[in-house]
């Protein structure tokens, strides 16, 4: 078995790194993005690569610039095989990418040479691409522009938030990484068409605020798309869930907003229906059950505020 060394960071990492201890991989060390202050206490909290790591009792290393001296004194020392790296969050250096004998090889959440970037899944979701999947490769200088190794395509479903999917991915990059690394001696590597490639910027806060001027699908689809985050606004309300409705008015212009009919907005061409919302310091709710008790008057218009 190829000695390892794992580079990663949040949750959509931690399959991959269960699925190489599984396999029978030697894992000399992983490396790891430092503790992050979270909550309103703001107490230092883990990566999620870094817990796993440490339940499965493996060696742990935080940098918060793996290219630093330090960092590429760590990883020659590692001596790996291969280096792999899934959602790691850092650039690696070309002296970095020259200590694994067998080269560095990524998990990438998208079809490439589609969304490339740090946040392909979100926009596979946003630009309402039918399907998605997983890309393995051999990384290089650049940007998610190495060339492919294997690659597995699924069906993004119609109302799939990015968390969810994140969490398919996850499990279906694990999968690919195994059968790889298995085949790495025998794998041809694939350059990627660099006329059929596009990136993705990394989302932002921003991102989020809903703009009525657009159709119904895509307000839906950027809902969807970032759903945990940064989350979606109308207005002074949070929107974590939405859909088509049958509708027309001035865009941003509140059509109904009852138990029975919904909170259904006005958009270009058409409606959408805000199904489930949270409201500045509530809890999240179906849209519907909110306005029981809360009233939003018809013909108001819903406006970004901050």
């Amino acid at each position: 078995m190829m000695r390892v060394v794992f580079m990663g960071t949040p949750e959509f990492a931690v399959p991959s790194l269960e699925a190489l201890a599984a396999a029978g991989y030697t894992i000399a060390g992983v490396i790891t993005q430092p503790d992050r202050p979270v909550g309103r206490g703001h107490k230092l909290a883990p990566p999620p690569v870094k817990a796993k790591a440490l339940e499965l009792g493996l060696p742990v290393y935080q940098f918060e610039r793996l290219r630093a001296q330090e960092g590429l004194d760590c990883l020659r020392a590692l001596a790996p095989d291969v280096v792999v790296t899934a959602a790691f969050g850092q650039i690696l250096s070309k002296k970095l990418l020259a200590v694994p004998k067998f080269g560095t090889v990524n998990v990438h959440a998208s079809l490439l040479p589609r969304h490339r970037g740090a946040a392909p899944i979100n926009w596979a979701i946003i630009q309402g691409d039918p399907v998605t999947g997983v890309t393995t490769m051999l990384t290089d200088a650049g940007v998610d522009t190495g060339a492919m190794l294997l690659s597995r395509e699924t069906p993004i479903g119609a109302e799939e938030t990015a968390g969810e999917l994140t969490e398919r991915l996850s499990v279906l990059g694990a999968q690919l990484l195994v059968e790889t690394l298995g085949a790495l001696n025998s794998l041809a590597p694939t350059p990627q068409d660099e006329a059929r490639m596009t990136y993705d910027p990394m989302l932002d806060k921003a991102m989020g605020e809903i703009d009525f001027g657009r159709g119904a699908r895509e307000i839906v689809n950027l809902v969807r798309g970032v759903n945990p985050w940064p989350g979606a606004r109308a207005g002074a309300l949070k929107v974590w869930r939405a859909a088509v409705a049958e509708g027309a008015g001035a865009p941003g212009t509140v059509l109904a907003a009852d138990a029975k009919r919904g909170l259904v907005v006005a958009c270009a061409g058409g409606a959408v229906e805000l199904q489930e919302i949270q409201a500045p310091g509530g809890k999240r709710m179906d849209a519907r059950a909110y306005l029981l008790g809360k009233r939003i008057p018809v013909g108001e218009r819903l406006e970004i505020h901050g």
